[in-house]
């Protein structure tokens, strides 16, 4: 049967399985750093640097909007990864993906600005965020599936949540080198040298990635010849009902992340608190962050002993619930109360629905197209995450914190709905078998079998 995974594998994992989770975290962490990072200088600098001649609230709304066109661009290079991934293998795209990155990361280090070259400044800014966008987008796709691959049947939420987690250390980096920056530069390298030190942070990543083995579920149909010829058309064709449910579960997580985190930062950092200061704000974040690591592994390994949906639940309903409560918190200018609130947002809402996507995004489609159907579900979501900081600066302008409220809350309805339209791919009963037999569930309920969860 398709995506059938030998006994000792299924109970085991590859003898690989810590490292390729552990390297494929280190990657995540790196490109992390990498385009978090721009969202944090977005919030921060780029309004002055970049758009100087524009009013405070269109330059928030500007540097926002180059943000989100990283984001945008991002569903390309989930599509073109995905049919690299599943064509050719889960490796490569891997190392060309991270090394993309890098280059295009110490660019925007190098970069002139405005008050050097005018509205080229602004513009190559825009190019050089494309081709991250481009980068990062096949980026989660080859770097979970080649965990989930090698990881053993039961563990796999443990596993995924472990190369998950890679996001919030690159996370944690990012705003600790903007921290660091802040504090220790003039304002003309205090944004340049978190983008430029990522140069160590690749090389560093590059060599880990090559000594990763390639993944063994795909060696398998390689080598029985059922690749796919054109997996992105496959799995719109066979698969189109979970690339949506998966969008919107998606949806719930990165762009409530985009309100509570980016969003919140720029509101914070424009004076509508004024007693919070950049500082106290990143310095939140950071502490947030540091729990968000243990956080989201923890979140994938509850699913392996619960289930997929009920963390998910779990995860967007309290997002449905946090939007207003989130509001008050920092707008009383309180710095204890500032760190509960991105506490809350982060490690709750998003690293709950983080932790559990590795496993449960995975296990919704056949090995063949896995990496098309996973990569195009999770990068779209992308686009509508990468424009939700610049609607959100809309709402405020208009309505006040409210409206960014009320959008965080609706995002989590959305998560709310796609849960609970979403099969359950490791129910109780495929746990109990797996269990007792040390062998992977039946085809009525094995993850890797499409049909199983239709």
């Amino acid at each position: 049967m398709a995506g059938f995974i030998p006994s000792d594998q299924a109970a085991q994992g590859s003898p690989e399985r810590l490292r390729v989770a552990v390297g494929c975290g280190i990657g995540a962490t790196i490109e992390t750093y990498d385009f978090i990072g721009f969202g944090t200088a977005a919030a921060l600098y780029f309004g002055d640097v970049f758009f100087p001649d524009s009013d405070p609230m269109s330059a928030t709304l500007l540097s926002f909007a180059t943000l989100g066109i990283g984001f945008a661009a991002r569903p390309l290079g989930g599509i073109i990864a995905g049919h690299l991934g599943d064509r050719i293998g889960r490796k490569p795209v891997l190392v060309g993906s991270l090394l993309i990155m890098g280059i295009a990361t110490v660019l925007i280090g190098c970069l002139p600005t405005y008050q050097m070259v005018g509205t080229w400044a602004p513009i190559l800014l825009v190019a050089v965020r494309v081709i991250q966008g481009l980068a990062f987008g096949a980026e989660w796709g080859g770097a979970i599936l080649m965990t989930f691959e090698h990881a053993p049947w039961r563990r796999r939420g443990l596993y995924t949540g472990i190369t998950q987690a890679g996001f919030p250390v690159g996370l944690l980096l990012a705003n600790l080198a903007f921290l660091f920056s802040t504090h220790t530069l003039s304002d003309t390298w205090a944004w340049r040298v978190p983008f430029l030190l990522s140069a160590v942070l690749i090389v560093v990543g590059i060599l880990i990635r090559l000594k990763i083995d390639e993944s063994p579920e795909f060696q398998q149909i390689q080598q029985s010849g059922e690749v796919a010829k054109n997996p992105l058309l496959e799995v719109l064709r066979e698969d189109w009902r979970n690339v949506l449910r998966a969008f919107c579960l998606r949806c719930a997580e990165t762009a409530g992340y985009a309100v509570s985190v980016t969003f919140v930062l720029s509101y914070l950092d424009d004076g509508d608190a004024p007693d919070v200061s950049g500082n106290v704000s990143l310095t939140a974040l950071v502490a947030a962050s540091a729990l968000g690591i243990a956080a989201t592994v923890l979140w994938g390994r509850l699913s392996d002993r619960v289930g997929r949906r009920p963390v998910y639940l779990l995860g967007c309903v309290v997002t449905l619930l946090w939007g207003v409560p989130m509001f008050l918190l920092v707008n009383t200018e309180t710095a204890a109360l500032v760190l509960v609130s991105f506490a809350v947002s982060y490690a709750v809402c998003q690293n709950s629905l983080a932790g559990v996507q590795g496993a449960w995004f995975s296990e919704l489609f056949a090995t063949k197209t896995r990496t098309a159907g996973t990569s195009l579900a999770y990068q779209l979501s992308a686009v509508v995450s990468g424009f939700t900081p610049m609607i959100a600066t809309a709402l405020y302008s208009a309505t006040g914190w409210a409206g960014p409220a009320a959008l965080f809350s609706v995002y989590g309805l959305l998560g709310l709905v796609a849960t609970l339209t979403t099969q359950e791919t490791w129910d109780a009963a495929a746990r109990e078998e797996a269990d007792r037999a040390a062998l992977p569930p039946s085809p009525r309920t094995a993850p890797t079998v499409s049909e199983a969860v239709r």
